[in-house]
């Protein structure tokens, strides 16, 4: 039986039993996409909280049997019943999973069938297509681009920026560094990131790296207090996560920015796959990966 991303269901209150739900995510593959597609439902229930199991590579029906084996006693302990998102491409496995004493969501089932009357044509029923592609171009943009973004993380290899498709520049701790990884893991955008800095800011000018390929370059910008929070869980009490400072540099940062008409966003508020997003809109980039 594969491992779940939690080993333990959570207790849930019994004065509150639709409240508190216990969600599965269950997959032949990953559980990535059932994951996604979840989440994205679950954000629009606020008032309850959700325990959340994720079960991936449920290929056979003795795996989907201790599957349901784990949703009845999840019910048992929970008084309400779990609620479960799948994506399953064997039938003979779904049809086990139906069983469960859940509400069961069966994203393939609801999607493929439309698809096929579009298409005039079965579909498939191949496991794992979505995330088992090693050998395909867009797999491989991913790597090359994931390996990019560390190569050229925090201003490494100044040499070679005219290699990537946007560059980041911000204070320290703006979210430079996970929103390059993300760019390359989820489309394949090769992006590196340069931090702003002190010495930036008295000379009054970006690096000169970054001044030559000032079409590319994109900013983060971030509040002064939320960025005084990052970085005193860094360097507790220390001048760089002191709120003054954070005050400075993130001024000095945006007027720089200003200066030399970049583009910029404040990633305060928003998620790294918003930051991400809005990025590939606003410098027009292509994603070389899906």
């Amino acid at each position: 039986m594969p491992k779940s991303a939690e080993t333990a269901i959570l207790p849930v209150n019994p004065l509150m039993p639709q409240r508190q739900r216990v969600i599965f995510f269950i997959s032949d593959g990953t559980g990535i996409t059932a994951e996604m597609l979840g989440h994205s439902l679950l954000t629009q229930f606020e008032d309850i909280q959700f325990s959340q199991v994720v079960i991936p590579f449920v290929d056979s029906v003795e795996k989907a049997q201790e599957c349901v084996a784990r949703i009845t006693a999840a019910k048992a302990a929970s008084e309400a019943r779990p609620v479960v998102f799948t994506t399953l491409v064997n039938d003979a496995v779904r049809s086990i999973l139906r069983q469960a004493d859940a509400l069961v969501l069966d994203f393939f089932e609801t999607f493929l069938a439309p698809l096929e009357r579009e298409f005039s044509t079965g579909s498939s029923h191949t496991v794992g297509r979505s995330h088992g592609t090693a050998n395909s171009s867009g797999y491989q943009h991913r790597i090359e681009a994931v390996n990019f973004a560390l190569a050229h993380d925090d201003g490494l290899a100044f040499g070679e920026l005219g290699a990537a498709d946007v560059i980041l520049v911000g204070v320290s701790r703006s979210g430079k560094t996970p929103t390059c990884l993300y760019l390359a893991l989820q489309f394949g955008i090769r992006a590196a990131n340069c931090p702003l800095t002190p010495e930036d800011f008295q000379r009054g000018r970006l690096p000169e790296a970054v001044q030559a390929h000032l079409p590319k370059v994109y900013g983060l910008t971030i509040a002064p207090e939320r960025l005084a929070r990052i970085r005193n869980e860094r360097r507790p009490e220390s001048h760089y996560a002191s709120l003054a400072n954070c005050e400075y540099e993130v001024d000095a940062a945006e007027r720089l920015m200003r200066r030399n008409g970049i583009r910029w966003l404040s990633s305060t508020a928003r998620s790294i796959e918003e930051i991400a997003t809005q990025i590939l809109q606003d410098v027009r980039l292509e994603r070389r990966a899906h």
